[in-house]
């Protein structure tokens, strides 16, 4: 010990700073490798953010790939309403998946789908989008039932909301680093380039796990059979736990008002309150900052301080009047008001999901949180699928986004309604 010393003594000052720096990063990944749950964290976490990344590649490359393959940009909502129905259909599918093959198999095989959508996707034929979108969809709707099995086996349960919302930030922070990383790489490679580079990113994910694989696939069994029963068990397991069966349901409500504010709010901003579109963009990127806060956030307050059960109440309530405060902007509201307004709508509609899945996990039986959270997610994929389609309807009918946020503010404190019975009843047993 005292050679070691005397040797790095006599280094000169940069060999000094880079044998440091390397002693340091040697620590912060042996501390990693040893804290079993931090670990799980960091793998689930970065697998979520290049299944979200390779998701939110249509959106952010739509205006520069339309004119080429000669289409509209606005179809790009077809292409995810496409995605996110074979991602609710592919959930089902999840609980086999993991049970037979294992959590983190299952991811490799979704980063692979991924990888295989995009390079569809980058021919850019009518039928290559299409078998593009459902690729990726097939690959992105397993990924959180395989975290969630993960994470419900490493995490000690004291911090186990907080390690969720964690790895549920991934989906927020794919999207931003959509957002940052494409439009860079296109402006050397073109968009098929870009789409090449989030392939690519998919596809050494997929390798990087395999070398940890088995020390998390380890509650497996090779028996389980395919068949459709294994396809519907997530579905039925649901149904048959009445906690789960309501938390399911209101997920889907949850999810509608997410994917509403996040999908139009640059719209109403600028075509209804007169904002530019440059403003409007900063504060869809203050909406989207405040999920990535309010996430992290709830689950830490889950953790120590309120039942999950009821601060998904609590947090449907604050969605519920937030909606109806958008409802009621007017164009002679200050820009600062309107900013906090939305910010706290990110906070509270994007920010739900990590202590939702906490709680699924909770409550799943042993050795079932990813059949359950896939069987759960059927459902929040359901008002993914059908919420925007219904909002737009609702908001062409009345020639104004007013409606929509007012009925959705409605129908978010009805669906608080159900939480706070569930928690009633949670308590009386």
């Amino acid at each position: 010990m005292l050679g070691a010393c005397d040797r790095v003594r006599g280094l000169s000052a940069s060999h000094r700073n880079g044998w440091l720096l390397g002693f340091i990063c040697f620590c912060f990944i042996k501390a990693c490798v040893l804290s079993r749950p931090v670990f799980a964290l960091v793998v689930t976490l970065l697998i979520q953010v290049l299944a979200s990344l390779a998701l939110m590649t249509a959106p952010v490359l739509a205006p520069e790939a339309a004119p080429e393959i000669h289409i509209q940009a606005t179809k790009v909502g077809v292409f995810i309403a496409v995605a996110y129905v074979a991602a609710m259909l592919s959930s089902l599918f999840s609980g086999h998946l993991i049970i037979r093959y294992g959590a983190l198999r299952t991811s490799q095989v979704c980063l692979l789908l991924c990888t295989l959508g995009l390079a569809l996707a980058s021919m850019g034929g009518p039928i290559s989008l299409l078998l593009g979108a459902l690729s990726i969809g097939a690959g992105y709707g397993p990924i959180t039932p395989a975290s969630s099995q993960v994470l419900a086996h490493t995490t000690p349960a004291h911090m186990r909301s907080m390690f969720f919302s964690l790895k549920q930030t991934g989906v927020p922070l794919g999207g931003a680093v959509a957002g940052i990383l494409l439009p860079f790489v296109v402006v050397f490679w073109q968009w098929q380039g870009a789409v090449f580079v989030v392939a690519a990113l998919c596809f050494l994910g997929a390798l990087a796990c395999q070398p940890i694989r088995a020390g998390f696939d380890q509650h497996i069994n090779r028996e389980q059979t395919f068949s459709l029963q294994s396809i519907l068990n997530p579905f039925r397991a649901v149904l048959k736990a009445p906690a789960i069966r309501r938390l399911a349901l209101c997920t889907l409500f949850f999810s509608i008002i997410q994917l509403c504010l996040t999908t139009y709010v640059v719209t109403y901003l600028t075509a209804d309150l007169g904002f530019s579109l440059t403003t409007a963009g900063l504060i869809m990127f203050v909406v989207q900052g405040s999920g990535v806060g309010g996430r992290v956030l709830w689950g830490v307050v889950a953790d120590r301080w309120i039942a999950p059960m009821g601060l998904l109440a609590l947090l449907g309530v604050a969605m519920a009047a937030c909606s109806l405060l958008m409802a009621f902007i007017g164009t002679d509201w200050p820009v600062w008001l309107v900013v906090v307004i939305c910010a706290a709508f990110g906070a509270t509609a994007i920010g739900w999901n990590g202590v939702y899945l906490a709680e699924v996990a909770r409550l799943a039986p042993a050795g079932q949180a990813g059949l359950m959270t896939g069987g759960t997610l059927f459902f929040t994929y359901l008002g993914v699928v059908v919420g925007p389609p219904v909002f737009t309807w609702v908001v062409e009918g009345s020639q104004s986004f007013s409606l929509g946020y007012a009925l959705l503010g409605g129908m978010i404190a009805a669906t608080s309604l159900v939480l706070w019975q569930q928690l009633r009843t949670t308590r009386k047993m």
